[in-house]
């Protein structure tokens, strides 16, 4: 019989049982123990061990190599011991974020949804498909008095996502998160960057080397150490270098300053100095800031609710990193069902089915 490691050391228990025998019914029986199941050979507490190591982030494979038994046993004894999730459709958070991730190759949809509430951080659920048609028909099963309640709902610029949104909770105020919202426009600033950098040959390297300066926000940059710099023959600054370069575009340099502009607005949350970009005219700006610019315009009342409230997706992307954390250390997933109930049992959200003892 397998039992817990003692020092490190495999560990087996010979158990003899003793077995009677009736005179009065002509039947034989054995005695019981509770160290063990019934035509098993490994033991409770080895089974325990096994329960309680799977809420760490460590594979399934790892797991059933420290305790000698196989890869199979174990994905048996974690849903022997852990619960399905259990949802209540009649209730909901009053704020709530949602986001995506890339869970299995099977799948429905490309990317997975997941939501969690905004105050506590907990994921309520994931869904295996994000498309609109699946989201709809998952969040019908709240009631309409439990979708009411919700009062801010954190999201990126998905389409979709706003359209449920409108669709299903009709009290929300919709709030794009800050990150995507900087991300967008440092995304421009990078391509204006490299479609300049092919133009200018000359200076091309110093395009390509220097590309963090113009997506740094203006306030950090080293204004004070001269330093030796690649592509330069004398000693320079952060700043000197990359005046060096807007100075080669006025196209560039007017791109970059609108960016720090909104850079600074949204990280300070300024209201009026964001409004008062998106009314002011900006023809030197390159197309790709201009697109974003125009998307900035089309989503003007969910920015205002992004720079009046405290919300992010601070947490829900957290919660991504250790999802994507858990996908590599597993080598990936074939099942989804497997995936998100291993996702939900380290996030402690699946209780035991049973008491589970430490080994």
């Amino acid at each position: 019989m397998i039992i817990p490691k003692v020092s490190l050391h495999d560990t087996y228990l010979v158990l003899k049982k003793q077995r009677y025998y009736c005179g009065h019914c002509q039947s034989t029986f054995t005695l019981k123990t509770s160290i063990v199941e019934k035509n098993c050979y490994i033991s409770y507490n080895t089974k325990h061990a096994i329960a309680l190591e799977a809420q760490n982030k460590s594979s399934e494979c790892d797991i059933a190599r420290r305790h000698q038994v196989s890869h199979s046993t174990v994905n048996r004894i974690i849903h022997s011991f852990y619960e399905s999730q259990t949802l209540n459709f009649n209730e909901l958070p009053e704020n709530l974020c949602f986001d995506e991730f890339k869970s299995v190759k099977s799948a429905e949809g490309h990317m997975s949804f997941i939501f969690c509430d905004a105050d506590t951080k907990q994921i309520i659920d994931i869904i295996e498909d994000r498309r609109l048609t699946s989201l709809q028909t998952y969040f019908k099963r709240y009631t309409k008095e439990a979708r009411a309640r919700v009062k801010h709902i954190v999201t990126d610029m998905y389409a979709p996502y706003i359209s449920l949104i409108k669709e299903l909770f009709p009290h929300a105020k919709i709030v794009l998160d800050k990150f995507h919202l900087v991300q967008h426009i440092s995304r421009a600033l990078n391509k204006t960057r490299i479609r300049l950098m092919k133009k200018f040959k000359k200076h091309g390297r110093k395009f390509k080397r220097y590309w963090r300066l113009f997506l740094k926000s203006h306030t950090l940059l080293d204004t004070t150490t001269y330093r030796s710099v690649y592509c330069f023959k004398q000693p320079m600054r952060e700043i000197d270098i990359l005046n060096f370069l807007l100075d080669l575009s006025p196209e560039l340099k007017a791109t970059y300053e609108l960016y720090q502009d909104l850079l600074f607005a949204i990280q300070s949350k300024n209201v009026n100095r964001f409004n008062h970009l998106l009314e002011t005219e900006h023809p030197m700006i390159s197309p790709e800031l201009q697109t974003s610019f125009q998307t900035f315009k089309t989503y003007t009342s969910y920015i205002y609710n992004t720079l009046t409230t405290p919300y992010t997706n601070g947490p829900i992307e957290g919660i991504n990193n250790k999802i994507k954390v858990i996908k590599r250390i597993a080598f990936g997933y074939r099942s989804f069902y497997h995936f998100k109930s291993r996702i939900l049992m380290i996030q402690n959200l699946t209780k035991p089915k049973r008491k589970i003892l430490a080994a």
